[in-house]
């Protein structure tokens, strides 16, 4: 993340895949987004914003684990901050082409706590519609923590269950990562 002027950040994530399906496991370099998140709306006494964060994904992947295409996020986020706590989310439309595939509404809601200092817990839940011609709605839902680091680094983690409409079983998500933010 980088603040490149007020009410702009900038942000470039150069993740790692890993997916395992049908008993297969397949990692590598994932696909590469960039995104500017736009704060339109700031009430500092009031602990309110709000910000247009839209993004791109570009297909770099590695070992098949990404989108094989460039896709897009048109969402909109808000923020309230009450002491040590901080309620967030927001939603919006994907934009995701390729054969089969299909754009979708996608959106969620984060709790977390500040417990220490620099140290936040938190939980989430997101919706996200079908993104592909007779695929299926799901749900997640994840418990996480933030740890700030050395400098401008700190070390997220996340984890849950994913639930798949019209499935009896539920599926399982995880996301780590280290941020840095200058």
């Amino acid at each position: 993340n980088y603040g490149a002027a007020p009410d702009l950040q900038v942000s470039v994530a150069i993740p790692m895949a890993f997916t395992r399906s049908a008993g297969e496991t397949r990692t590598g370099a994932g696909d590469l987004e960039l995104s500017a998140k736009y704060r339109f709306y700031h009430d500092e006494q009031a602990g309110v914003s709000i910000a247009f964060f839209p993004g791109l994904t570009l297909p770099t992947a590695t070992k098949h684990p990404g989108a094989g295409r460039v896709t897009g996020l048109l969402p909109v986020w808000a923020q309230k901050d009450i002491g040590p706590w901080s309620i967030f989310g927001g939603g919006g439309y994907a934009i995701n082409p390729g054969a089969d595939n299909q754009d979708y509404w996608t959106g969620g809601l984060a709790v977390t706590r500040e417990i220490g200092p620099g140290t936040l817990l938190g939980i989430e839940a997101d919706r996200q519609g079908p993104d592909a011609v007779g695929a299926r709605a799901e749900t997640s839902l994840g418990f996480g923590a933030i740890q700030k680091l050395g400098g401008p680094f700190r070390i997220l983690a996340s984890g849950g269950p994913t639930f798949i409409d019209g499935s009896r079983k539920a599926g399982f998500h995880a996301f780590v990562a280290i941020g840095a933010d200058f």
